[in-house]
């Protein structure tokens, strides 16, 4: 992975913490995740306007992507609502690149050295560990932690059509918007029936956290998006899951939460892992 990438990618894994961080610290979580995954549309529709559409054999990608991320959106809700989410969460973000590489690797025919699969397995597993801050594993929550696998599996599976899917339509940015415009268009659809009301109050009150929120996740998927076009996307994929030691330093820095070892050990092996990722091609 080129030095150019992996600061992309990296950039993109920062404006993804933040974007976690505004909808995790509100009371609401269905009303900001609303206005994020709504916030992306004006974004979308501004890049289709200057990129090129897709290609037509791109459009199953599409689709598929599109309800891979409602999918996802959808159970990371729901997940909100089973035990410590803080305690698992880093399971699914930890274990989705290791998914991803294993997958590319037994069944897409992509090669990765030894290197770049051990650094793929000292990123995952740096983030991983993050489950262990607190004595109240969340793993010993039997659901919880089910819950986790799966979302990590809808991380996998979407980054892998993603990557594929932008491949296939010669413009990455093209690719995103349109599947930015799918995903919202369905998420609206979806909480218009579970929540009435939901899509007036983030238009007339949240439009603001929308735009903030939502121009934050589309620029930063965008960038995963045109990575994912010029490297492996098992090699993106890990990279981008450096967001959660992002947010843990936001809540360090903004919440004042307190930095004890395991975070400092996790957030070690994860550099470590980026740093033999970047060595490594």
């Amino acid at each position: 992975m080129s030095l150019s990438v992996m600061a992309v990618v990296l950039l993109a894994a920062l404006l993804h913490a933040t974007w976690n961080f505004l909808v995790k610290n509100t009371p609401d979580k269905h009303v900001s995740m609303t206005a994020v995954v709504l916030g992306h549309t004006p974004f979308a529709l501004g890049v289709l306007l200057v990129a090129p559409l897709p290609s037509l054999d791109s459009w199953p990608y599409l689709v598929a992507g599109a309800a891979l991320h409602v999918g996802y959106q959808l159970f990371l809700l729901a997940s909100y609502r089973i035990g410590d989410l803080s305690q698992v969460y880093p399971l699914a973000r930890g274990v989705a690149p290791m998914i991803v590489a294993g997958v590319s690797v037994l069944f897409l025919g992509v090669e990765l050295s030894f290197s770049e699969l051990a650094a793929i397995g000292i990123i995952g597993s740096g983030i991983m560990s993050l489950t262990l801050v607190r004595k109240s594993d969340g793993l010993r929550n039997g659901q919880a932690a089910l819950l986790s696998i799966v979302t990590g599996c809808f991380i996998a599976s979407y980054s892998l059509v993603d990557g594929m899917g932008a491949r296939e339509a010669g413009t990455a940015l093209g690719f995103y918007g349109c599947l930015s415009v799918l995903n919202a268009a369905g998420f609206a659809v979806i909480m218009r029936v579970v929540r009435p009301g939901i899509l007036t109050r983030v238009v007339c009150r949240e439009w603001r956290f929308a735009l903030k929120g939502g121009g934050a996740s589309f620029s930063a998927y965008a960038m995963v998006t045109w990575s994912f076009t010029l490297a492996p996307i098992a090699m993106v994929a890990a990279v981008r899951e450096t967001s959660i030691i992002f947010a843990l330093l936001l809540g360090v820095v903004v919440l004042k939460e307190r930095l004890d070892l395991m975070k400092v050990v996790a957030t070690l092996m994860t550099l470590l892992g980026v740093g033999i990722l970047r060595a490594s091609r």
